[in-house]
Order: C-alpha cells, then sequence, then structure tokens
C-alpha cells in the first residue's frame, strides 16, 4: 500500500487518537532497554580494540571486520527482517531475535580466534536485525496518539544515539575489570529480561494483510549493501584491486535489480513510493550521515584516547561522557524543538552542529601531554547534533508510513541507521589507517619490524616498546604524528559530508513548498 500526502497528513493529525495506557509506557522501557543493547553492541568493541589485537593477533582487515561486520549484517537484514515482523508478528520476532542475540553473545564472549569472533559478530548482526524494526514498528501501534508517539520516538532516539555513545564508556569500564569478552557477557541477563517482560507488557501487531514474502528480494537486498560496504572498505584501506570492483559492480548491479523487481511487485519488499515524499527522503539520508559521523569518531578517537593520548581504557570512557549526555539530551530535547521549528529546520541545524563537532578535530595534537578539551567538546556537539536528527528523522519516517507497513518504514530508517555506522567505520576508520600508513616513517625501524609496526597503531605502539633507543622514541612519535594527520583527514571530510547533508535536506523540503 503505498503511501501518499494525504495519508501522511492525515497520520500527523490523529491528536484525538487513543491515549497511550501505563503498560504501554512501561512496555516502552522494555523495547528502549532492547534498543539501548543493540546500539552499544555497534560500538562498545572500539575501546577494545587494543585488547582483542594483543589477546587474538588479528589482522587490520580482521579487526575491522569484527568492528563493522555486525553493522554490515544487521544492516543487510533489517529490511527483511521488517517485513518478515509486519507478517508474522513484530513482538513474536523481537523475542525471537532476544534469544539468538543472547546466544550470539556468549558465542562471541569466549571466541579463541579472529575468525570465530568475526562468526559470532554475524550471528549477532543476525538477531540484531530482528529486534532494531521490531522496537519502532511496535512503537507506532502502540502510541496512535501523534503527541505521544512523538515523546515514545524521542526516547527510542534517545537510546539509539546514547547506546552508540555509551559503548565506549561501557567497554571501558569492563575492560577495567575483566577482559575483553566481558563487553558481551553484559547482554545475556538484559536479553533474557525482555524474553520474559516482552510478552507481558508488549503488544503484538502485524499487518492484517501482508501478502506474499518476496525471498528473491531479501537476498538482492543484502547483496545490494554489503559488497558495496565492501568495497569502499578494502579501497580505502589498501588502494584499488580488483577484488573491491568486483565487489562493487555486484552490489550495484543488485541494488539496480531489486529496485526495478520492488516496483513490479504487488507486494514489495520496501514500498518505493514513500522515497516520493521529500519529508521522507531527508529523514532517511539525515539517518545514514549523522550516524555515519558519529560511529566514526568513536572509532578512531578511542584509539587516539588509548594510543596517542595515553589513557586507560576507563579513563577514555570518562572522557566520553559529555558527548554521550549530549546525545541523550538532543533526543530529548528534539520534541520541543520540532514544537516549535519545521522538522526540516530542526534537522538541518542539527547537521550544522555535529559538523561543528567534526571540524573541532583539527585541533587535536599528536603530543601525548597534548589537552583534550578540543576532543570532548567537538564530541559534545557531534553527540548533541545526531541526537536530535536521529529522533526527528525517525519520528517522519514512522509517521509518513501507513500504520499496517510500520515495520518496513522501520525497517528503512534503522537500515540507515546500520549503513551509517558500517559506513563510517569503514570509510573513517579505513581512511585514517591509510593515512596513517602512507605518512608513517620507518626508517630507523629494523626491516623484521617493519611489517607489524604499518599494521595498525597499535601495532606501532608494541613495536616501538621492543625497540631500544632511539629507534623506539623515533617511531612512537611518526606513528602518533601520521595517525592525527589521518584524523584531520576523516574530520575534513566528515565536516563537508554534514554541511553537504544539511543543504540537500533544506532544498528538498523548500523545493516541495514552492511546488505546492
Amino acid at each position: 500500500m503505498p503511501a501518499t500526502p494525504d495519508s501522511a497528513a492525515a497520520l500527523a493529525s490523529e491528536s484525538g487518537s487513543e491515549r497511550a495506557s501505563l503498560r504501554d509506557w512501561a512496555g516502552l522501557g522494555v523495547l528502549a532497554l532492547a534498543l539501548l543493547l543493540v546500539s552499544v553492541d555497534a560500538t562498545v568493541l572500539d575501546l577494545a580494540v587494543p585488547a582483542i589485537s594483543g589477546d587474538l593477533a588479528p589482522t587490520t582487515p580482521q579487526l575491522l571486520w569484527i568492528i563493522d561486520v555486525y553493522s554490515f549484517v544487521l544492516a543487510g537484514l533489517l529490511i527483511t527482517m521488517g517485513t518478515l515482523g509486519d507478517r508474522i508478528g513484530r513482538r513474536r520476532l523481537l523475542l525471537i531475535g532476544a534469544a539468538g542475540f543472547g546466544l550470539a553473545s556468549a558465542v562471541a564472549a569466549w571466541s579463541v580466534s579472529p575468525e570465530m569472533l568475526i562468526a559470532a559478530r554475524v550471528l549477532q548482526g543476525v538477531a540484531g536485525a530482528t529486534l532494531m524494526p521490531a522496537t519502532l514498528g511496535l512503537i507506532r501501534s502502540m502510541f496512535t496518539n501523534a503527541r505521544q508517539r512523538t515523546l515514545a520516538i524521542s526516547v527510542w532516539g534517545a537510546m539509539a544515539g546514547s547506546g552508540a555513545a555509551m559503548g565506549p564508556l561501557l567497554g571501558g569500564w569492563l575492560l577495567e575489570h575483566f577482559w575483553w569478552g566481558s563487553v558481551f557477557l553484559v547482554n545475556l541477563p538484559v536479553m533474557a529480561l525482555l524474553i520474559v517482560l516482552g510478552p507481558l507488557l508488549v503488544p503484538e501487531s502485524k499487518d492484517p494483510n501482508p501478502g506474499r514474502f518476496d525471498l528473491v528480494s531479501a537476498g538482492l537486498s543484502m547483496l545490494a549493501l554489503i559488497p558495496i560496504v565492501y568495497a569502499v572498505k578494502e579501497f580505502a584501506a589498501h588502494g584499488p584491486a580488483l577484488n573491491q570492483l568486483i565487489a562493487g559492480v555486484i552490489g550495484v548491479v543488485s541494488g539496480v535489480v531489486f529496485i526495478r523487481r520492488q516496483r513490479g511487485l504487488t507486494d514489495p519488499l520496501i514500498d518505493l513510493e514513500l522515497f516520493r515524499l521529500p519529508p521522507f527522503r531527508a529523514a532517511v539520508l539525515t539517518n545514514l550521515l549523522s550516524i555515519f559521523a558519529l560511529a566514526g569518531v568513536l572509532f578512531f578517537g578511542s584509539q587516539y584516547l588509548q594510543l596517542v593520548l595515553g589513557r586507560a581504557p576507563l579513563q577514555a570512557g570518562l572522557l566520553l561522557i559529555p558527548g554521550t549526555f549530549g546525545s541523550m539530551a538532543g533526543s530529548l530535547l528534539a520534541a520541543w524543538l520540532v514544537g516549535r521549528w519545521r522538522p526540516v529546520s530542526v534537522l538541518c541545524g542539527a547537521l550544522v552542529t555535529a559538523a561543528a563537532g567534526a571540524s573541532m578535530f583539527w585541533l587535536l595534537e599528536a603530543d601525548p601531554s597534548a589537552s583534550v578539551l578540543p576532543f570532548m567538546i567537538g564530541f559534545l556537539l557531534i553527540g548533541l547534533g545526531v541526537g536530535v536528527a536521529l529522533t526527528v528523522s525517525a519520528d517522519m519516517i514512522i509517521t509518513t508510513a501507513p500504520a499496517e507497513r510500520a515495520g518496513n518504514a522501520a525497517a528503512i530508517s534503522e537500515t540507515a541507521l546500520e549503513a551509517g555506522v558500517a559506513l563510517g567505520v569503514a570509510v573513517l576508520g579505513s581512511g585514517v589507517m591509510a593515512a596513517f600508513r602512507h605518512g608513517l616513517d620507518l626508517s630507523a625501524v629494523p626491516a623484521a619490524h617493519t611489517d607489524a609496526a604499518r599494521e595498525s597503531l597499535g601495532g606501532a605502539v608494541e613495536t616501538a616498546r621492543s625497540l631500544g633507543e632511539p629507534a623506539s622514541s623515533s617511531l612512537l612519535n611518526a606513528a602518533h604524528g601520521a595517525f592525527v594527520d589521518g584524523i584531520h583527514l576523516a574530520a575534513t571530510g566528515t565536516t563537508l559530508i554534514l554541511l553537504v547533508t544539511a543543504v540537500i535536506t533544506y532544498r528538498a523540503a523548500t523545493s516541495k513548498r514552492k511546488a505546492s
């Protein structure tokens, strides 16, 4: 059932609908807890990178896969799982996903090799893909009153944004007291709580006339996203190669075939008519690129705090607290802002705020005694902007869609969010590492140690510790300088991307008004 501007307007004006009960608000707490944990798992490993490197000794590509394969798989399956939830029941899918997520977390915690950890993260991504669209789709059915729904989605947005920001803080505390596998074990009691309370507090909802489920479209949706992200990541890390070109072509061709197939189906996996609405398009784009900035900053920022400034994992996590609270405050503030300004104006303001935060990273220095204030201010502004942007864009997306397609619309929103996480780590993280390798001076390093030093910043630091002076200090200074140069490059790209997105979003909305 395609959406129309009239239906969107009708949905937006349903302020007279039945108000939510106390049970609904308690159910929201359960859903928010599940979303918080899934969001945390997208970034909780950022501070564990040095510990995992020391224990499992992954290569740089393996390390990047450990970090971002979770988001790759999650993003590739969200559309499929969102549509599946519309058919079999969103609560049922939520509970299945909770059980699977807990099991995958246990496997990840006790992984004994990089390959085993990557496989566990894949399973986490599959299970996480069932949880995320189910939470937003259930909120759409539980809160029919427009004002209450906006507030509920503000809570949802606070969990999504702050969860990604809280990941390193939680990871830092756990790493300070336990081994790196503990960052996964924390998932188990939360998922058990969800399985127990979900049936009691969350009502079942699904599309009464879902139509046929198209397995071909489900496969094409994964083939369209994962190869493209893989190609971008590998190109940024290692330069052009034939396998990247092949992967990119597979992704693009699959995407074209997927879109053409959706247009010809009576019951498409994605309602492409939604993208005809400028507010929907602008919201999806904002969702993608705002979280892109946050995920990238967390990936290279945690390494900067630990390996350049020499802070312990818990200290590094504490330095991220202002950004975490900024993200939560932005999400909760979004409902108030939308009540006073047009949503598109709020979105543009949020993007500009995040861009200002990204530009602050130009002030970061390679000196271990340098001030952390530029990093803290920059991350605070990014967290604030992303918190507002995620909430407003999610509200626009879910309000625009017909109620029976809530899971599908939620899946589009979550796909954009998780693709943003994956691309943020892949593009910005790999870009930083490419600049690091290009600028690293290894002239004072013995030939037997050059490969280990070039592999990653952690590898360079460990190599420096095994060398005598003056080679040790020379390598350490060169590694710090090259890594910070990479951060400056990533900061420039992030700032420009966010500002261009703000312009595109504003123009899409103003062109709609002029046309009308």
